[in-house]
């Protein structure tokens, strides 16, 4: 078979799925955007019980929270558009079952740390009052709550529904800290001398100056770091330790033993060590930093509809909120007991001492983000 007899035949099938599709006579649907593997296949099936025929469910996957804001920054750019041509398959279709469902509806997910971005861009809608928000713990709703530079506000408007969560934390060989003959237990233990060169450290200038900041025991949310006198001796010192910088690849040299300490995200570390035996976990007993992920709606919606918010009330439900945190590596915002010792999160949640000195990486001012970003350029010079 030829390229072009094989495209053909594609088609044909991609058209037959089509028509399939609309002869169940779906008069809406909603297209979901969010992170590969971070949502049960079983709980996406209980959602489409639960809205039953009315309604048609289409779920588009990304590898990263980038792509995620790449995509919400795409599709605002296609406001406005002239409409494109129409090829032949979608003549066919339309000849076969007239036009094609009009209300389609959209909603992504997106990180926390992308929220301010993308209310200064004005990607996104904000959402109405939330009966489930509402029974959420009030530090979600802080989260959320913001003005229109992005700003926290306790009176601005809500531009998300935050459904799980996670941490910074450090993974670390087990082997050869046995052999050293201590375990890591804080963020100070990165600059001790027998972890020269043998660290892997987040590529992001807010998680490791932050890290060093909470060593300092301050805040990541500092707002003049440049006054802290001690801090550049730290970042150098600190860097002094570091065999590479990575916010995709640090835990790969970790688990081939090149580094023997890695600070990442507890999504991407939880996974690893049901199979790494030598890997172990901690989370700093000083505090980290905490994120969300949340639902968003896109600016190209005309308005936040029903089936936006039966989606994500889904995911506040207490059972669901259950089942998402025991069968994936974060926890539900809608979880109650966050010290509850039946939960294999339970690594997570060392006691309210700890919940407390942890922080969300809040938004800052241009000004603040430029000596993050000197600071970062210095510490690596």
């Amino acid at each position: 078979m030829d390229r072009r007899s094989f495209l053909l035949s594609l088609g044909a099938v991609t058209l037959s799925q089509g028509l399939m599709g609309c002869r169940r006579g779906v008069p809406s649907s909603l297209h979901v955007d969010f992170l590969a593997r971070s949502l049960p296949s079983q709980l996406i099936s209980k959602f489409e019980s639960k809205v039953g025929a009315e309604s048609e469910l289409k779920i588009s996957l990304a590898s990263s929270a980038e792509k995620l804001f790449t995509a919400l920054q795409e599709r605002s750019v296609s406001i406005g558009e002239p409409a494109r041509k129409t090829n032949l398959l979608e003549q066919a279709y339309r000849l076969v079952m007239g036009p094609a469902p009009k209300d389609i509806y959209h909603l992504t997910s997106l990180g926390d740390y992308w929220l301010q971005a993308a209310i200064q861009q004005k990607l996104i809608l904000p959402w109405p009052e939330m009966q489930g928000l509402n029974a959420l713990d009030p530090q979600w709703q802080k989260l959320i709550k913001r003005d229109r530079n992005g700003t926290l506000s306790p009176t601005g408007e809500l531009w998300g529904a935050p459904y799980r969560w996670g941490v910074t934390m450090i993974a670390y060989r087990k082997d050869k800290f046995k052999e050293l003959g201590w375990m890591p237990t804080d963020w100070s233990d990165l600059w001790r001398s027998e972890l020269k060169d043998k660290l892997s450290l987040l590529d992001r200038p807010r998680e490791t100056i932050g890290l060093t900041l909470k060593k300092l025991n301050r805040s990541y949310n500092e707002t003049n770091p440049n006054k802290i006198v001690e801090l550049r001796s730290e970042l150098k010192a600190l860097d002094r330790q570091t065999k590479l910088y990575s916010s995709t690849d640090y835990l790969q040299p970790l688990i081939f033993g090149d580094t023997w300490a890695a600070v990442g995200w507890s999504t991407d570390i939880l996974p690893i060590i049901a199979d790494e035996a030598e890997i172990g976990v901690v989370v700093p007993r000083s505090g980290t930093a905490l994120w969300s992920d949340v639902w968003v709606c896109p600016k190209t919606e005309p308005a936040i509809a029903k089936l936006h918010q039966q989606w994500v009330e889904f995911w506040w439900q207490p059972e669901i909120a259950k089942d998402l945190t025991q069968f994936t590596d974060a926890v539900s915002t809608a979880l109650k007991d966050l010290t509850s010792k039946s939960s294999d999160k339970q690594i997570l949640l060392p006691n309210q001492s700890w919940w407390d000195k942890s922080e969300f990486l809040e938004p800052i001012s241009a000004e603040t983000l430029k000596q993050y970003q000197t600071l970062w350029q210095q510490m690596r010079a």
